[in-house]
């Protein structure tokens, strides 16, 4: 079977399988396939971090807002204060706050956002010191395309995003599923960055660097093949960044 043809039945059955997903997009976004990314170096952490995360103070310290969180604000000396109890994070970063009006506070950390509301509210009332409390963690979604028992969208805890989680909840890889070529694939600021994550060193070698953490509305291709060219053999297939908007909106 030639190449294109091949390459014709594989994108039909992969839109297929995202119609079935709870964040199909509509058909006219396989159209526009995007045409460049960036492929980092195994080396580089820069957008790809392991997920390994030493203790809990560390995930407080680092953990980040993200819509569908919610949190309570705690101001001394304002034991009855309305309005600042269970807050939920909004699809859009922002929250409604008595004095301080809509703020966004995704992708803050606890202590940014302390200091972001503590200016806003210091405007109208004295505020002699104030805490954030996380009462739930909102879900995120990724995709996981290729090589799965399960392909399509799944949901993760915020502590559970690693790309070894998804893959797990996709219910693992297929009997000819590469896992030492996970295709990690994120959009950050309308730049496509691609970063190969090999599982099976993670697993049977304990190389925690493999182990990428996720953000909301990543995306995960498990090949069929060891020798993978991410520009001919996963761009043709799918437009990456259209799906990742409709995750992500």
């Amino acid at each position: 079977m030639g190449r294109f043809y091949k390459k014709a039945i594989v994108t039909a059955l992969l839109v297929s399988a995202l119609s079935t997903t709870a964040f199909a997009a509509p058909e006219d976004v396989y159209t526009n396939i995007a045409d460049s990314a960036v492929i980092m170096d195994a080396t580089d952490t820069s957008v790809f971090k392991p997920a390994a995360i030493k203790s809990l103070t560390d995930y407080d310290e680092h953990y980040r807002l993200y819509k569908y969180d919610t949190i309570s604000i705690r101001i001394i000396g304002y034991k009855d204060a309305q309005g600042l109890d269970s807050i939920m994070i909004g699809t859009d970063g922002y929250v409604n706050l008595p004095y301080a009006g809509s703020v966004k506070l995704a992708g803050l950390t606890i202590e940014e956002a302390k200091q972001v509301l503590t200016a806003k509210f210091g405007r109208y009332i004295k505020i002699p010191d104030m805490s954030i409390i996380v009462t739930n963690y909102g879900p995120r979604k990724v995709q996981v395309l290729g090589e799965v028992n399960v392909p399509g969208t799944v949901e993760l805890a915020s502590d559970d995003m690693n790309v070894l989680s998804a893959i797990s909840r996709a219910g693992w890889v297929t009997t000819y599923g590469r896992i030492k070529k996970v295709q990690v694939i994120r959009i950050d600021d309308g730049v496509m960055y691609v970063k190969e994550a090999n599982i099976k060193d993670y697993i049977e070698k304990h190389d925690i660097s493999q182990n990428f953490a996720l953000e909301d509305g990543d995306i995960l291709y498990i090949p069929k093949s060891n020798k993978i060219d991410f520009h001919k053999d996963v761009l043709p297939l799918i437009n990456v960044y259209s799906t990742y908007r409709t995750l992500t909106d």
